[in-house]
Parts: structure tokens; sequence; C-alpha cells
């Protein structure tokens, strides 16, 4: 079942029948699902991967794929705690890093010391805000590479990912 409009759809669950629905964002679109399927998903995304799906990294997860955002650790950890999940940072930290090496969700290195997590996974870029911290989605085709540079050789590109920092005009 696909929503008209997942922007203006409310987020978090609802009752529909004796399933429990919720919005989740696949990363492409935002589809309204329930959650058994949900955590049906990511259990089978993270036992492919030789990984337990556990009671906190579904809830972690559901909290993820609520909507299309880039959320820091640090972002995931409040989130989790404003939903009443109950999770160490460590758990958040190693959660965050089995989601990114299972593909979960992409990992966006902005500068090299800020580091954050992408529930969008197709390919697509991003404007940086230095000055707030926000990422801002980019779609792919809107970015175009005149050239590749020649590759080192024995290696071959696993694709191109672009950060553009911006930031607020100045006088």
């Amino acid at each position: 079942m696909r929503p008209e409009n997942p922007e203006r759809m409310a987020a978090g669950p609802s009752e529909g029948g004796d399933r429990v629905m919720t919005s989740v964002y696949n990363g492409n679109d935002s589809q309204l699902v329930d959650i058994t399927t949900m955590h049906a998903h990511i259990s089978e995304m993270l036992r492919e991967h030789g990984a337990k799906p556990t009671a906190q990294r579904l809830a972690l997860a559901r909290v993820i794929f609520e909507r299309p955002q880039h959320l820091s650790a640090d972002d995931l950890f409040r989130a989790a705690l404003a939903a009443g999940i109950r999770v160490s940072k460590a758990t958040v930290y190693n959660t965050l890093n089995l989601f990114a090496e299972c593909g979960l969700v992409r990992e966006v290195n902005v500068d090299g010391s800020r580091l954050y997590y992408d529930s969008t996974t197709r390919p697509h870029h991003h404007f940086y805000n230095v000055d707030t911290g926000e990422l801002i989605d980019i779609p792919e085709h809107a970015v175009r590479l005149a050239e590749m540079p020649e590759l080192p050789p024995g290696t071959e590109s696993a694709g191109v990912e672009m950060v553009v920092k911006v930031r607020k005009r100045r006088s």
C-alpha cells in the first residue's frame, strides 16, 4: 500500500485492523507497511550478513527508517531515547556500523570528523551546510561529472559521491 503523499503522512504507528502500521522509508520512497514486514526485511538483511536481528537493532531501525533523513550517531541516540528506546551509545554506534556494512544505510563523511548515516541508499549527492551541519540530498542526475580521472592500476570505480559544502552568504 502506497500513500498518495508520503511527506504529509504522519510518521509513527497507527492501528490498521489487527496489524500495527507505520510509515517506513525504504531507501527509495516512503511506504505504509506493517511493522512485522519491516522487521522481517531488516532481519533478513542482517542474517544475510551473519548478524543477529536483536530487539534493540529492530527498534533503532524503526527510528532510522521512519522517513528520509541523515543522522549522526548522537542524533540517533537522542531520537531513540525520545522514542522510549533504552539503548547505550555504544549500541547505537555498533548498530549504525552494522547497518552500513549490510547496505541498509549509507555513510556520508562530510569533513573527516563528521559522519552521518543516510536512510536513502540509492545513489545521490549532498549539500552540506557548514554553518548548521545540515545535509540536503541532491539527486544523482543533477550532478554531471564531465570526465573521470584515470583510476589507479588494479582498481575499479565503486561509485562517485559528491558533497558540496555551502554556507550562508556573507555580505
